[in-house]
């Protein structure tokens, strides 16, 4: 089953992401922030990783970076959503294969990630 790891440590919308990823018949599993990312990211194994920008502990842009600096992650598709820090996103494609602001539109952010990795 393909994987997707949420990112966020507002836990409505980690949970309206994870019910839609779901729905589409994704496994999802979820983190607070950057770091405990991190550490699910190195026992999961997911195909695809969906961060907020602003977070404790370690920022959506932080994290990204770190994810990048690990051994065969270099391509592993990242999608951001942000309330504020979207341009920031967008000036950085080398980390964040997509960008959306919040409030986001939930039928495009499953379409985007239907094209990064595929139905489930």
């Amino acid at each position: 089953m393909t994987t997707i790891l949420i990112v966020d440590d507002e836990y409505l919308i980690a949970d309206i992401l994870g019910y839609a990823m779901e729905d589409e018949g994704y496994m999802v599993v979820k983190a607070s922030n950057g770091r405990r990312g991190l550490e699910v990211l190195d026992r999961e194994r997911p195909e695809l990783v969906i961060t907020d920008f602003m977070m404790p502990v370690m920022d959506g842009l932080e994290f990204a970076r770190a994810i990048r600096a690990k051994a065969g992650l270099a391509d592993l598709p990242i999608i951001l959503m942000s309330g504020a820090q979207g341009s920031v996103g967008r000036a950085s494609p080398e980390l964040f294969a997509a960008v959306f602001d919040k409030p986001f539109d939930i039928n495009l952010v499953t379409a985007k990630v239907k094209e990064l990795i595929g139905p489930s």
